[in-house]
């Protein structure tokens, strides 16, 4: 079962989007190219094809999570001018739709950490154009933030899952402590730069509820039978202010 199960229409209506400054960074690596293909794996609920489309041609989007896909097909069934197909199945096995078929740009935005990461870059090094560009994305979490309101949120949640950070019903989450520009130089896409862009982002009591029911380590089912008491402690909480870094990574084939 996915560390995701039951979480999709929460990630769908509460997870934050993505910045503008990032779409424009993207969007510019395919600028010059006359029919550019977008690959996004990992692709949850089509954030990124959403805010991407109309800097590309085609764009097929990756994820495995069956519930998560469902959201993807009803967010991008309204685009128009881009050739969308839906694949469901992990990264590590995505095939290309056609022989003739390479992505000119392939991102992965609060995902990359899911995924055997080796075993992907290998998998683009034979389906990607020869000047492609692989984008990390993400900006951590709740979880990982560092304020004083984010600090007594995380304990809230140990209070009623534990101490240790969970990754769905059946697990706890393994940090990947090896930076992802360190794995992107051993690899085709080599030529690496970062940015940071910072977000400010409102949050009510309500919205954060709705934001951790989208997440691994504090969906609905990890409550049990004390959601309803969980729920009635987060809501004491006034409105609220995150100031956070949206981290864009981009890798390009040498």
């Amino acid at each position: 079962m996915s560390e995701f199960a039951d979480t999709a229409p929460y990630y769908a209506t509460y997870r934050p989007g993505i910045p503008e400054a990032a779409v424009r960074l993207v969007s510019q690596t395919v600028a010059a190219k006359q029919h550019p293909v977008l690959l996004d794996l990992g692709s949850g609920t089509g954030q990124v094809p959403a805010a991407l489309h109309e800097a590309f041609a085609e764009i097929d989007v990756v994820e495995w999570d069956p519930g998560m896909l469902a959201e993807a097909d009803k967010a991008l069934a309204s685009l128009t001018g881009t050739t969308v197909r839906l694949h469901h199945k992990p990264a590590e096995r995505f095939t290309p739709p056609h022989a003739c078929w390479a992505a000119d740009v392939v991102t992965v935005c609060r995902a990359f950490h899911w995924m055997d990461q080796l075993a992907v870059l290998s998998l683009l090094d034979g389906c990607t154009a020869k000047d492609a560009t692989f984008v990390a994305m993400g900006d951590g979490s709740l979880w990982t933030a560092r304020s004083a309101w984010t600090d007594a949120l995380r304990s809230l949640i140990q209070e009623y899952t534990g101490s240790d950070r969970r990754a769905g019903k059946d697990r706890t989450y393994a940090a990947h402590d090896r930076p992802y520009r360190e794995i992107l130089a051993e690899s085709v896409f080599a030529d690496v730069e970062e940015h940071a862009i910072p977000v400010e982002r409102p949050w009510t009591p309500q919205t954060v509820i709705g934001y951790l029911y989208s997440t691994s380590f504090a969906s609905r089912p990890l409550f049990g039978d004390r959601l309803e008491e969980f729920e009635e402690q987060a809501l004491d909480m006034g409105v609220l202010i995150e100031h956070a870094s949206f981290d864009v990574l981009l890798a390009h084939r040498p």
